[in-house]
């Protein structure tokens, strides 16, 4: 090796470092050891071509990033063992480019960068609205399209951008469902709202505060905490002295569980209630028996009176091991509703599939799937849920129709 060509590698390798240095590690976006290494294969060029998945999948809601994963995991997997799609007139497989977005906004730009530079064809993702949204910008300029199948902010739709959808009901929907069945079928009079400040949890308090004020109840305490808090302790003394009927959480069940057994341990008698972040399996698990009476909400059906519902939970089962968490079945229709609008197009050109992801017309495991001018799906389904007996039981069923 000759000292020229040794110093401009040494050059190239102390380039890199600096460069490494700008980036904090907590910041860099670690891919999931389920992932798939990228192909070489180009976006449009190859007989096989990549979709992108983004969540958290470490820090205290990686058991719901997972559940999002192992979703467009068994997608992708059974369309490549079925021997890929028809497209275009080629049998096209799918790879599975999944990548930790650690629930945090810096990172899943990050992770947003690079998916673009992989040239991936579509993107199920990203898992929490505070992500989704920053991450958007990156997707609609580099023109591929995002399907998300869990954030719910009312604002990642209305940028704008067109290459932005989502499969399930919105916090504007989700918000008003909670606000009117704490008031009307509750009896909540009083209400304290406790929010973690994120774009998921404040954007869900907010439109639950707007439909409990508009059904006539009074918001006597409203608090906010982090998404990385467990100690609700101050907050909850606060609220315990304005004696609210019901206490209304924003945020995840890593939050919402303890804040449930700390308020059960202060005395207070409030019922307390959630959106989707909590309605999960791990509530249960973290709140353990006074998870009792909790009431939360997800948008869609219940996951068993969805219309592919039984046969996607037992498949999942058998597939992975564990039972679905929440997400699952719409990272599911997310990959499903992108190739069939590849198909339609004949291609896997994000620019040619584009404009037929948005004429989607798609009867799926959640329901049935069309999309308004926005991107968010028509008519979601809003389940308002108990826990009783450790488990998650229905209460009512509002909008989106009966199961198909």
């Amino acid at each position: 090796m000759s000292i020229a060509r040794y110093s401009m590698i040494a050059a190239a390798v102390l380039a890199l470092a600096a460069c490494g240095k700008q980036q904090p590690a907590e910041q860099s976006a670690a891919s999931s050891p389920a992932s798939t290494p990228a192909a070489e294969s180009s976006s449009g060029g190859g007989d096989t071509v990549k979709i992108g998945h983004a969540a958290p999948l470490t820090g205290n809601i990686a058991h719901l990033g997972k559940d999002n994963e192992y979703g467009v995991k068994m997608a992708i997997d059974e369309i490549n063992e079925a021997g890929g799609a028809d497209i275009g007139g080629k049998k096209i497989k799918f790879e599975l480019v999944s990548e930790d977005d650690q629930a945090d906004p810096k990172t899943a730009t990050t992770v947003a960068q690079r998916f673009v530079d992989q040239k991936v064809v579509g993107v199920v993702g990203h898992l929490n609205s505070g992500t989704t949204i920053p991450a958007s910008k990156l997707y609609s300029d580099a023109g591929i399209p995002q399907v998300s199948p869990s954030a719910t902010a009312v604002a990642y739709t209305a940028q704008g951008f067109k290459t932005a959808f989502r499969v399930m009901a919105n916090d504007a929907q989700q918000g008003k469902v909670l606000g009117e069945y704490a008031v009307q079928k509750l009896g909540a009079k009083k209400v304290a709202i406790v929010d973690d400040r994120t774009a998921y949890g404040q954007g869900l308090a907010d439109e639950f505060e707007k439909a409990a004020k508009a059904a006539g109840a009074e918001i006597v305490k409203r608090e906010f905490t982090t998404n990385q808090e467990t100690d609700f302790n101050a907050i909850l003394t606060s609220i315990k002295g304005a004696k609210p009927d019901l206490i209304f959480y924003g945020g995840m069940d890593a939050q919402a569980a303890p804040l449930k057994k700390q308020a059960k341990k202060l005395g207070i008698a409030a019922k307390v209630m959630g959106g989707d972040g909590t309605q999960t399996p791990e509530f249960i698990k973290l709140a353990g028996p006074d998870a009792e009476g909790q009431i939360s909400s997800s948008p869609g059906q219940a996951k068993e009176d969805m219309p592919g519902g039984k046969e996607f939970l037992s498949k999942f089962k058998e597939k992975f091991g564990v039972e679905v968490q929440l997400y699952a079945p719409y990272c599911y229709d997310a990959v499903k509703v992108l190739v069939e609008a590849m198909k339609k197009a004949g291609s896997t050109d994000p620019a040619k599939y584009l404009p037929e992801l948005a004429k989607t017309d798609y009867q799926g495991v959640t329901g049935k799937i069309n999309f308004d001018e926005k991107g968010d799906v028509k008519n979601g389904a809003i389940t308002i849920y108990t826990v009783k007996g450790g488990k998650w039981e229905v209460l009512e069923v509002v909008g989106g129709g009966a199961a198909q």
